[in-house]
Order: C-alpha cells, then sequence, then structure tokens
C-alpha cells in the first residue's frame, strides 16, 4: 500500500526525525521542509494529503505562507502547530481556514490522531455508517412483517428516513440499493395495511390516526393564543425526507419543541388533502356543506381557490374568535412581499402561509429536461429542495417571524414518490387525469396493482355519477392509458407523482418550533 505524502514545514525540522520516523512507520510518507517559501514551491510540485505548518517560523511565517497556500490550493488541508496560544493568532489562523491546529510541544500520537481525523474521517464513518445498517436490516426485515397500527408504521418510516439519509452520504452505492429494496416491500405491505384499514379511519373507528381534516382541530388550534403570534407554514408536497434536509436551515433561529407526523387523506393530491387541512371536513362533507367552493376533479376550474374560506368557516364552527390572515405564495414577487409586511402580522394569532414552490419542482421533472437532471433520484430531490428553501424568501421569512417572536408551525398536505411501474388503464373521457389515482365509470385496469372504492362515499369522497368509482395506485405504480402507451410510459417514468398509497405521499410531516430568541 502506498504511503500518504504529507509537507512538515517548521524552521526546526531536524529535531523532529523521532516523530517524522514516528510518522512514517505508520504509514505516512513525510517530506520535510524549513522555511515558508520552500513549502510553497514544494506544494506547487508535488501532491500533498495534509500540511504540518509552523506558525512561528524566520523569513515568511506560518500565518503567511498559510495565506499564500491556500491562493494556490485553497482545499489542502492545513494543520497549523504554534507556541502562541494568544486569541488573535488562533483567529487569525482559522479566518484562512485552518483545518486543525496543535499546541507545542507535540508528541507523535496527537500527530496521528489529528492526521487520522482529517484523512480517514469520511472513511471511518461511511465503515460504521455500513456496519450499523447491515446491523439494523435484519432487524428492518423482521419488524416489517409486525406493524400493526398507524402509529408502528410512523415510527418505521422515520426510521426508514434516517437511514436514507444516513446512507445517501456513501460513496459507494450499494447500501443504498439494499435500502431501496427494503422500501419496495415496505411499500408493498404499507399498501395492504391502508387497504384493510383505511375505510374504518374514515368511519366510526375510535383508534384513527390524525388525518388531514383533523389536523387543524388536533394540533393547530390548540396551540394558538391570542398574545402570541403563530406562523403556520404549509409547504406544499414536501415530503418527511425533505423536511429533515431544511430542518438544519432552522435551526439558528427555532428550536424543535414536537415532530407529530399525520397521515394525509386519500387522494393525497392537493385538492383533497389541502382542502381537507384548512376545512377540518372530509371531501363528502365539503361537497355538502359548501357546494360553492368544493369542485370535483371533472369541473371546470381551480380546484383550490377557496382555502382562505375553508379555513374561515373551519374556525367559525369552533368558536375561534381571534385575528388571522391566509397568504397563499407561488411567486418570488409575493413571497417578498410578505416578508416587508410581516411585522404587521405580528398582532395576529396565527398568519397562514401557503408556499407551492416543492410542487411546483415535482411537475417541472416531468415535464423539463434540465429539472429531470437536477432530480434524477432522491438524494438529488432533497438537495434540490435544500439549496431552493436556502435562497428562499420563504427562509428570509421565519428569520424574521423569529425575530419577532413568532410561534413556528411547519406542514404539509401530502408527498410525493418517484414512480417506477407502468400501469396500464382503460376509461372514459370523463375519467381524471391524475397519474396516481383515478376517478370515473367502467375504468379497467390491473387489479392487484390498485386500491378499488367501488362506494366513493364509504372513504368520504364524492360520488361523481351513479357508478362512478376510484382506484389508487399502489407502491411506486402509475397509470398509464394504452394508447400510445410505451411513449407515456417512458415520459413520465421515474418522476414525482402524488395520489396514490405510499409511505413517501401518506405519512407527513407536522413540526411546532419556538424562537430561540
Amino acid at each position: 500500500m502506498s504511503k500518504i505524502p504529507i509537507l512538515w514545514v517548521d524552521d526546526e525540522i531536524d529535531l523532529l526525525k523521532p516523530h517524522i520516523l514516528f510518522l512514517e512507520n505508520k504509514g505516512y510518507q513525510v517530506h520535510p521542509c524549513n522555511n515558508g517559501r520552500e513549502a510553497l514551491e514544494l506544494i506547487q510540485e508535488s501532491p500533498f494529503e495534509v500540511v504540518l505548518l509552523d506558525e512561528n517560523m524566520p523569513g515568511i511565517n506560518g500565518l503567511e505562507t498559510l495565506s499564500e497556500l491556500k491562493q494556490i490550493k485553497p482545499a489542502l488541508p492545513v494543520v497549523m502547530i504554534t507556541k502562541n496560544e494568544a486569541e488573535h493568532i488562533m483567529e487569525e489562523a482559522i479566518g484562512s481556514k485552518i483545518s486543525d491546529y496543535l499546541i507545542k510541544p507535540v508528541n507523535p500520537n496527537q500527530i496521528l490522531l489529528c492526521l487520522k481525523k482529517l484523512l480517514q474521517h469520511q472513511h471511518l464513518v461511511a465503515e460504521k455508517t455500513i456496519q450499523n445498517y447491515q446491523q439494523e436490516f435484519r432487524s428492518i426485515a423482521l419488524s416489517l412483517h409486525d406493524l400493526n397500527s398507524h402509529q408502528d408504521w410512523i415510527q418505521f418510516y422515520e426510521k426508514m428516513v434516517y437511514w436514507e439519509l444516513e446512507l445517501e452520504h456513501l460513496e459507494d452505492n450499494s447500501m443504498l440499493e439494499i435500502f431501496e429494496t427494503q422500501m419496495q416491500e415496505a411499500n408493498r405491505l404499507f399498501s395492504k395495511f391502508v387497504e384493510q384499514n383505511y375505510p374504518d379511519w374514515l368511519g366510526n373507528a375510535t383508534n384513527t390516526p390524525t388525518l388531514s381534516h383533523h389536523l387543524m382541530e388536533q394540533e393547530v388550534f390548540p396551540r394558538l393564543h391570542s398574545h402570541k403570534p403563530t406562523l403556520l407554514v404549509v409547504i406544499d408536497n414536501l415530503r418527511l425526507d425533505q423536511w429533515k434536509v431544511i430542518a438544519d436551515s432552522l435551526r439558528p433561529h427555532y428550536n424543535l419543541t414536537s415532530e407529530n407526523n399525520y397521515y394525509s387523506i386519500l387522494p393525497t393530491a392537493t385538492q383533497y388533502a389541502r382542502n381537507a387541512l384548512f376545512s377540518g371536513l372530509t371531501p363528502l362533507e365539503m361537497e355538502k356543506k359548501h357546494p360553492d367552493w368544493w369542485k370535483n376533479d371533472t369541473d371546470e376550474g381551480g380546484k383550490n381557490l377557496f382555502e382562505k374560506e375553508f379555513l374561515g368557516a373551519n374556525m367559525l364552527r369552533k368558536n375561534l374568535d381571534i385575528k388571522w390572515s391566509y397568504h397563499k405564495i407561488k411567486k418570488l414577487s409575493e413571497g417578498r412581499q410578505l416578508l416587508k409586511t410581516l411585522q404587521n402580522h405580528s398582532q395576529e394569532a396565527l398568519t397562514v402561509v401557503v408556499y407551492n414552490f416543492v410542487d411546483m419542482i415535482s411537475h417541472a421533472k416531468t415535464e423539463m429536461e434540465i429539472i429531470k437532471e437536477l432530480a434524477a433520484d432522491n438524494k438529488a430531490y432533497r438537495s434540490l429542495t435544500r439549496s431552493w428553501f436556502n435562497n428562499s424568501p420563504l427562509l428570509e421569512l421565519i428569520q424574521k417571524a423569529a425575530s419577532l417572536n413568532f410561534q413556528l408551525l411547519l406542514t404539509t398536505d401530502h408527498g410525493t414518490i418517484n414512480v417506477k411501474t407502468p400501469s396500464s388503464l382503460i376509461g372514459d373521457r370523463e375519467t381524471s387525469q391524475n397519474l396516481r389515482y383515478k376517478t370515473g365509470r367502467g375504468m379497467t385496469f390491473e387489479k392487484k396493482q390498485v386500491m378499488v372504492a367501488n362506494d366513493p362515499n364509504q372513504l368520504q369522497l364524492p360520488r361523481l355519477a351513479l357508478n362512478s368509482q376510484f382506484v389508487f395506485a399502489k407502491e411506486d405504480v402509475y397509470f398509464v392509458y394504452p394508447k400510445n402507451y410505451n411513449y407515456y410510459a417512458k415520459h413520465f417514468l421515474n418522476s414525482y407523482q402524488h395520489g396514490g398509497i405510499s409511505l413517501e405521499e401518506m405519512i407527513v410531516p407536522f413540526v411546532a418550533l419556538t424562537p430561540r430568541s
């Protein structure tokens, strides 16, 4: 095995021969150098993994050498070795992006540990991650067949999201491929669980999960106080894993106080799930109580135009007499405008913000080649979400809300899944267009790949006609009409869709946070 080349720069390098021999016996090739100017020439000529740099040298000193070195090779790790513990020296060194520093006198083991931390950290972390997942793999496989309650499935999915985020940091994708196989099996069993239990959740069963139409009453309204402002942010189409990757950006401003993930209703689509969230009603109840606001799939016009009215009616039924406002952000300019006026809302008990960007990403991935490349898989999809969030007016809005002492509640209406299995479905012209669920009459489909509601009313869904039905795609299935089947199967393959039954679509985040200030 070839030795790891390091450069050691010290004007008393000859006195460090015992240290050098020790490191060479441990697998390092140490290149000695006694001045900064020669060191700068050497790093231009030879590849080094790390530079050990003395701070106090004649000629150009360590800090001056460091400054020039970083201009030549900005990514090269540098360990500063110094006798001087003065704070300004350390601040200057750290500001110049040293990787670590050691205080003289140093012993060989100190240096060895420092080098291992710098050079083997990623490898050691990867090795430990693989080892831990291998130990957990059997436990996950066995537990899959013992998940009997809605809470069991939430806890299981939270664990799987944790492992997916851990495994994505590995250079070797083999563990992630094994994980994806486990997720496929999990979604197969979850679809069975939902098929068996979902009708009871919409009936009179007592042990039901928090569903979309329960969320405001169970999680939001109890947290409202007339003397303290609350900002409720609903990010359309935000999956649990996407929440986890944007959570880090909130930590400087907010403390997480609770995370009560809940179930989106079926269909896991905006017009059903988000209207149910705000109204506190099932789709069937919305159609009956507010026929002027509710629109079915076959109706013309926007399906989410009356969220504010639904929320107002919900609060009126609950006798909530508070100041509140509702804002839907579809464009950058709308986000900027709300940011400017947020202080005016600090006297409200509830300020609701619906943000549509993540939903736009999923739809754009279907139609735009550049988005297909940028969000090729779940890892890239999360990365794109994080990048958007960190540069969006929404993060600025949340930062300002923290400074104004807003409580923050963050949630979504449903998630989304990367679809990979096309399935033929035949329907008439009145059949709805969504790729993960269909409603219509006389539909023909692959029965094993769907959950069927022959009586939509039993699932608290409107019946479009006397003999209309709903079908929901399971796992990663998406519906394709037989006409031009191959074209559309290829066109929608590996796109992010919602409306059906999967862990990613149905188990979604609700978090409560308090400002650090």
